[in-house]
């Protein structure tokens, strides 16, 4: 009798390749088989020591795989008796369809496991300074998703604008419009509102303003997908924090 062979989904993080765990590596290392998506960083994959290195990314318009033959690939791999690594952006938990994928080979008999990756939502505005929470400006946060898989957006964004927490939304690009509407509706156009396009990668670009302004920043710095919108009061502590250490250095001459 054949050994069937395991899953194990692993969160890449969310782009910088310093921004792995340590297990995650080990994971990389261990694997026969290696299916990896398209905002994971190439340079994760020299941990790879003898794995099959399959492309399955997708992107908005363009498919290599389908997820339903990701998933019959997973279990076609694992029922050679491989070690298979799926590998995500971000944490497979979050907007990454991990557990779907795990469902779907537990079906099958495949052992699977998962290692969390530092999602975008967290780590993407972080390197730019804007904290999630902040006391005095924010208690909690959402992270929403900017397209359903029906291609729609997510209602939660319109009970998110009502609420004082801090909003990240990922893949919500192609809907900005009517996410800023929903924000104006809710009397915040001054609101502060950063854009962050291929966050903690070399590419990183960013566009801040508020809601009222930034769909005309976004066009004047051509920013897009893959970014994430943060929208809140938070926003305002990186230039909080640029103030400081400005003032910082010009004490510091002065004596």
């Amino acid at each position: 009798m054949y050994k069937v062979g395991k899953l194990t989904v692993v969160g890449a993080g969310p782009g910088d390749p310093e921004l792995i765990t340590l297990k995650g590596v080990r994971a990389i290392e261990s694997a026969d088989v290696i299916l990896y998506d398209a905002l994971v960083n190439k340079e994760l994959l020299i941990y790879s020591k003898k794995a099959e290195l399959i492309f399955v990314g997708k992107r908005k318009g363009c498919y290599s795989y389908h997820q339903d033959q990701i998933n019959e690939l997973i279990v076609l791999k694992a029922q050679q008796g491989k070690n298979v690594v799926r590998l995500k952006g971000g944490d497979s938990f979050v907007f990454g369809r991990g557990a779907e994928e795990m469902e779907y080979a537990a079906k099958f008999g495949v052992e699977v496991a998962a290692v969390s990756g530092i999602s975008s939502s967290l780590a993407v505005p972080a390197a730019q300074h804007i904290p999630v929470t902040k006391r005095g400006s924010s208690e909690s946060f959402w992270v929403i998703t900017g397209t359903t898989k029906e291609h729609k957006l997510s209602k939660d964004i319109a009970l998110a604008a009502k609420s004082s927490a801090t909003v990240i939304i990922l893949m919500g690009m192609s809907k900005l419009h009517e996410i800023i509407a929903l924000f104006k509706a809710e009397g915040k156009s001054e609101a502060p509102v950063a854009v962050i396009q291929e966050g903690t990668t070399r590419r990183e670009k960013i566009g801040i303003g508020t809601v009222y302004s930034i769909e005309s920043i976004v066009e004047q710095k051509q920013l897009s997908n893959p970014a994430i919108i943060v929208i809140g009061e938070v926003v305002r502590h990186r230039n909080q924090l640029r103030k400081v250490q400005k003032e910082y250095q010009q004490e510091k001459v002065l004596i």
